[in-house]
């Protein structure tokens, strides 16, 4: 069977593609950018496109020639610079179903739980909205509603458990929340039987354990072979400081587990009625015992935290860098009086300030984050070389003028390690 998978280069979707290539179909990624995908996965015909942008039936038209079915594991968390979630999760769907009803083609949509007073949110308003257009449009169908998706990769919540379990102490809001879990292999299994015409309509998909969130952490903490640490439970007006920061993130593109829609989600607990669907879910734990971690997995989960940090003390950095000479722009200066014209001097001065001030500034802002880390080590580079020919007595300076650079490289060089998100 020739099948569109969207969001294929995500979590869910890499998995859900992997498996229906094993099991011999012709799969076609969808994606905004598959270009590392396409190294990864070859066998797929990976296409480029951003379904904020495909609100209407002819934008499929195209796309949709020569396949027989489409599985939809695209969506997202939050509105942000790159996410629209009105458009990506409800319009992008309608104007699908719409394209796909003459030639019939077999819809299967990733959801989510939209029950309980988080279902007004956006997320799951969005998710809600297709998949009732969906059930209405007279297509095959089938849509699965999974728990909180765990597997050997991770993305969002299930990264924010990883992080969680590696800090020295365990402090958690909502701990006792229950939290109901599923192993993605199990949900790539449902989407393989659906093409094997086992299942159609509306299912929930969780692993049949109760667990809160403590327990869900401890679980990742034993799987990361680390000791038992403690548990605290926070009240929850202490985590409203860093939602509002996550939330503040987001608006510069950064997609954090910790933004609103997803503590309030948690504040409820992730749960479902769940209906006879004839799969057997995979528990937590041996989910997690079927793929063992190594040591990447605990550098990842150590680093997961601290890369907001890292982006946050270097925007600092360079900010106060550029910022503190314009207090005493002639005392700044000073250093290039040797070599230049005081007017030279007091320009190249201003002008390596804004350099400072626009680099620490643009950092912050996801789509520029790279391009600024890169400018970052040029600037600080050229610092170096600059500092040593023309006056090289500053590597002696008390205060570490040039010194002090050499670290901020290797931070810099450690952020850009850890900038990707797929």
């Amino acid at each position: 069977m020739n099948i569109l998978i969207l969001g294929a280069t995500g979590f869910i979707g890499s998995v859900v593609a992997a498996r229906l290539v094993a099991d011999g179909h012709a799969v076609t990624g969808l994606g905004r950018n598959p270009t590392r995908a396409r190294l990864k996965q070859p066998a797929i015909d990976w296409r480029r496109a951003d379904l904020s942008r495909m609100t209407k039936p002819e934008d499929w038209e195209d796309l949709l020639k020569d396949q027989q079915a489409v599985v939809n594991c695209a969506g997202a968390l939050q509105d942000g610079p790159a996410d629209d979630l009105a458009a990506t999760q409800a319009d992008a769907m309608l104007a699908l179903y719409a394209a796909a009803k003459h030639s019939r083609h077999l819809i299967v949509q990733i959801s989510a739980r939209a029950a309980g007073a988080a279902s007004a949110l956006p997320f799951l308003a969005t998710k809600r909205r297709a998949d009732e257009a969906l059930a209405a449009s007279g297509l095959p169908h089938l849509i699965l509603c999974p728990a909180l998706v765990l597997g050997r990769n991770a993305h969002g919540g299930s990264s924010l458990l990883r992080a969680l379990a590696a800090l020295p102490l365990l402090p958690l809001v909502h701990a006792e929340s229950p939290v109901e879990t599923l192993s993605v292999d199990d949900l790539a299994e449902a989407v393989s039987r659906a093409f094997a015409g086992e299942l159609r309509g509306d299912i929930v998909l969780a692993a049949d354990e109760a667990l809160t969130l403590a327990d869900l952490v401890r679980l990742h903490r034993q799987w990361l072979a680390l000791p038992p640490a403690r548990v605290f439970s926070l009240a929850p007006w202490l985590a409203k400081p860093v939602t509002w920061l996550a939330n503040a993130a987001g608006l510069l593109g950064w997609r954090s587990p910790l933004r609103s829609t997803a503590m309030t989600v948690m504040s409820e607990g992730i749960r479902s009625a769940r209906r006879e669907s004839g799969l057997i879910a995979t528990s937590a734990a041996v989910t997690l015992a079927a793929n063992p971690s190594g040591v990447q997995d605990l550098w990842f989960a150590r680093l997961y935290l601290l890369k907001p940090l890292f982006i946050a003390g270097l925007s600092v950095f360079w900010l106060l860098s550029g910022l503190i000479p314009l207090l005493s722009v002639e005392k700044a200066s000073a250093h290039f009086l040797l070599f230049m014209p005081e007017a030279a001097a007091t320009a190249l001065t201003l002008a390596t300030c804004l350099v400072d001030v626009a680099l620490g500034a643009a950092v912050l802002v996801r789509p520029l984050a790279r391009r600024a880390l890169l400018g970052m080590l040029a600037v600080s580079l050229a610092y170096l070389a600059g500092g040593t020919l023309l006056e090289p007595a500053l590597w002696l300076d008390p205060l570490g003028a040039l010194v002090k650079v050499l670290p901020s490289i290797l931070l810099t060089l450690a952020t850009l390690a850890t900038l990707d998100e797929r």
